[in-house]
C-alpha cells in the first residue's frame, strides 16, 4: 500500500553558484554547466508561487553568493507576495547599507551570515579572499537595520578547536542564533576530506565547549552543534527524508531532494523549466526513488529505526559506495561501515596545524563565471 505524499515545508532557492569565497569545505558541485543559463527573474517568480502553491512555509535564498544577483530584492517581493518566509544565507560580502535597506523593503526576513574563523588572518585563509572585516560590518549592519542574525561557521580541522572564541564572536555581534556545524564532505568538502576532518579529540573538546555554551547562553542564543557524520553510530535523518519535507531548485532549474543530490550520477533530475513543481513533486521518478521506506535494503529494511532516519543520507551512500541504494555507512550496521571507519583512523593524530600550515594540496573552490 503506498503512502500518501507529504507536503514540502521549505524551498532552498539556490539562485546562482557564483560566489567571491573559495572555500574548501564548499558543498558545490565540483562539476555543473558552465552552458545553461541561470534562471531569469520571472521564472524564479514561478518557482515561488508554486512552492506556496504546494505548501510550503519558508525560503532560503541562497547559493554560491545570492547577492550576486542585481534582482534578489525582487525575488524576496516575490517571495513575501507568496506568503512565504525569507532568509537571505549570505556570505555577506556586498551587503552594503543600500542593499540592505532595499531587501528590508522588499520584505525580507532574516538573515544568515556564514564566517569562516574568528580572527580575520585564519578567516581570510580559509576563505581564500580577504573578507573577515566585511563580514564583521555587515553583521553589525544587520542587526542595526532590525534583521534577525544567525552566524553560521562550518567547522573543520583548521577552526575546530577555536569554538570558545566563536561563540564569544557571536555574542558580541548580538546573533540570535548560532550555528557551529561540522563539515558534511559533499562537493570541495569530499575532495578535501583529509585535510579537513577534524580529530576524535578535537569532536569531543569542541562538543563539551558547545553545550557549556548552550547551557550558559540559553534563552539568550540558540546554539545548534551538528557532529560531523563519520564519528556517529546512527546515520542523521538526512532533510527529514528524501523527498519528504524539503526541496532544492539549483540555479539552472534543476529540483532536487536535498542540495548536493545532482551528484548522485544514477538519477535523472526533472527542470523547472520543463516540469511544473508539483508533478516534480508528487510524480518524478527522482523524488520517489528513495521516498519513504520500501526502497530500503538490509540492515534498513527491518530495523527499528527506519522511519527515523530513513537510512540516512543518500548522497553520502553515493559518494562512498558507488551505489545511492545502500545503507549509509555512517551507520555502524551498514556493510560499508568499515572502509569509513578505516579513513577516519588514518587522520587520527593530525591537528589544526596540518590545515593551517600546508594548504599545498587543498582544492579551493572555483568561481563560476
Amino acid at each position: 500500500m503506498s503512502r500518501p505524499i507529504p507536503r514540502p515545508y521549505s524551498l532552498l532557492a539556490e539562485v546562482t553558484y557564483r560566489c567571491p569565497l573559495h572555500c574548501p569545505y564548499c558543498s558545490n558541485p565540483t562539476q555543473f554547466s558552465r552552458t545553461a543559463a541561470e534562471l531569469t527573474r520571472d521564472e524564479w517568480k514561478r518557482v515561488l508561487d508554486e512552492a506556496a502553491e504546494l505548501g510550503a512555509l519558508h525560503v532560503g535564498f541562497s547559493g554560491g553568493e545570492p547577492l550576486q544577483r542585481p534582482d534578489l530584492a525582487e525575488l524576496v517581493a516575490a517571495s513575501c507576495a507568496a506568503g512565504l518566509y525569507s532568509n537571505l544565507i549570505t556570505s555577506a560580502i556586498g551587503l552594503s547599507r543600500p542593499r540592505a535597506e532595499e531587501l528590508k523593503a522588499a520584505g525580507l526576513d532574516s538573515v544568515q551570515i556564514s564566517f569562516q574563523s574568528d580572527e580575520e588572518p585564519l578567516a581570510d585563509r580559509i576563505a581564500g579572499t580577504k573578507s573577515h572585516a566585511s563580514k564583521l560590518e555587515a553583521a553589525r549592519l544587520v542587526r542595526e537595520i532590525g534583521f534577525p542574525l544567525t552566524i553560521n561557521i562550518v567547522l573543520h580541522r583548521g577552526n575546530i578547536a577555536r569554538v570558545a572564541r566563536i561563540v564569544a564572536l557571536a555574542e558580541t555581534l548580538g546573533a540570535e542564533r548560532l550555528e557551529l556545524a561540522n563539515t558534511q564532505f559533499y562537493g570541495w568538502a569530499f575532495q578535501n576530506r583529509s585535510a579537513l576532518l577534524p580529530t576524535r579529540d578535537q569532536i569531543e573538546d569542541a562538543t563539551a565547549v558547545a553545550l557549556a555554551a548552550k547551557n550558559r547562553l540559553l534563552g539568550k542564543m540558540e546554539i545548534l552543534f551538528v557532529a560531523p557524520d563519520y564519528y556517529g553510530t546512527r546515520p542523521k535523518p538526512c532533510m527529514n527524508g528524501w523527498g519528504n519535507r524539503h526541496l532544492t531548485v539549483n540555479p539552472v532549474g534543476d529540483v532536487l531532494p536535498c542540495p548536493t543530490a545532482g551528484g548522485i550520477k544514477s538519477l535523472r533530475f526533472e527542470n523547472i523549466r520543463e516540469k511544473p513543481l508539483r508533478w516534480i513533486w508528487t510524480e518524478s521518478e527522482s523524488f520517489n526513488r528513495f521516498r519513504g521506506t520500501e526502497w530500503m535494503p538490509e540492515p534498513c529494511q527491518s530495523c527499528e529505526f527506519r522511519e527515523i532516519d530513513f537510512g540516512g543520507c543518500r548522497c553520502q551512500a553515493a559518494l562512498l559506495t558507488g551505489d545511492a541504494a545502500t545503507t549509509d555507512p555512517a551507520c555502524s550496521l551498514s556493510p560499508f561501515r568499515e572502509q569509513l571507519t578505516r579513513f577516519v583512523e588514518s587522520i587520527q593524530g593530525a591537528t589544526e596545524k596540518g590545515f593551517e600550515a600546508d594548504t599545498s594540496s587543498v582544492a579551493y573552490r572555483e568561481n563560476p563565471a
